[in-house]
């Protein structure tokens, strides 16, 4: 059973989530509330295995309850909910912690298939989103160093960023949504990329290029 909060500010938002959430059998809606602050205390008191929170709120915002109940319970996992489509909140929510990204637009079927996956791990995110993090995954003031701290791999510039969007979370579906191209050319890339640094898995690549500064 996923033991999840329901947080947004609408109370007919509310309502509405915390009815299609616990028609799912595998789902349980231990405690709802309406802004940040009331997040951080429900949290505290359920332990929840996810908060499903709204990204603009009043008294406090998603951003500053993530950035809170992740340093309080790290294993809380969040997947914000929102109407927006910001870049400035969509950078500043997943480097907070936010495991996730959702439109409130998103179909019932859809929305409650995102909390499961979201609740093993996985990484939330819709191709738009997607799209506006790959932009900012590798900045221009990083492609210089990380090409000369790479060089001696040869990693063009697409594989160093596909590399750094891996250590990111991303996977090869939301990689090439992000960068428009097909699933079959990132799995090319990602292949060049294990030859070149002598790895064969994902989780030890991640790892090899956040310990030579790629994040």
């Amino acid at each position: 059973m996923i033991k999840v909060i329901v947080i947004d500010d609408q109370s007919l938002m509310r309502d509405g989530l915390e009815i299609i959430l616990n028609s799912d059998s595998d789902l349980k809606v231990v405690a709802c509330g309406e802004n940040g602050k009331e997040a951080i205390e429900l949290s505290e008191r359920f332990i929840p295995d996810l908060v499903l929170m709204d990204l603009r709120m009043p008294i406090m915002g998603g951003v500053e309850a993530t950035k809170i109940i992740k340093n309080n319970l790290p294993n809380v996992k969040i997947l914000l909910l929102t109407t927006f489509e910001d870049e400035k909140d969509i950078i500043e929510a997943m480097n907070s912690g936010a495991s996730g990204y959702i439109f409130k637009d998103i179909e019932k079927v859809k929305l409650i298939e995102s909390i499961k996956e979201c609740a093993k791990g996985s990484f939330i995110m819709p191709s738009k989103v997607a799209a506006v993090l790959a932009k900012h995954a590798v900045n221009k003031k990083q492609q210089a160093p990380l090409k000369e701290k790479f060089k001696v791999l040869n990693l063009t510039d697409r594989e160093i960023e596909i590399a750094v969007m891996i250590t990111q979370g991303f996977t090869n579906r939301q990689i090439a949504s992000a960068l428009y191209i097909t699933d079959g050319t990132v799995k090319n890339y990602v292949s060049s990329i294990y030859s070149k640094t002598g790895i064969n898995d994902r989780i030890k690549l991640a790892l090899f290029f956040k310990e030579k500064g790629a994040i």
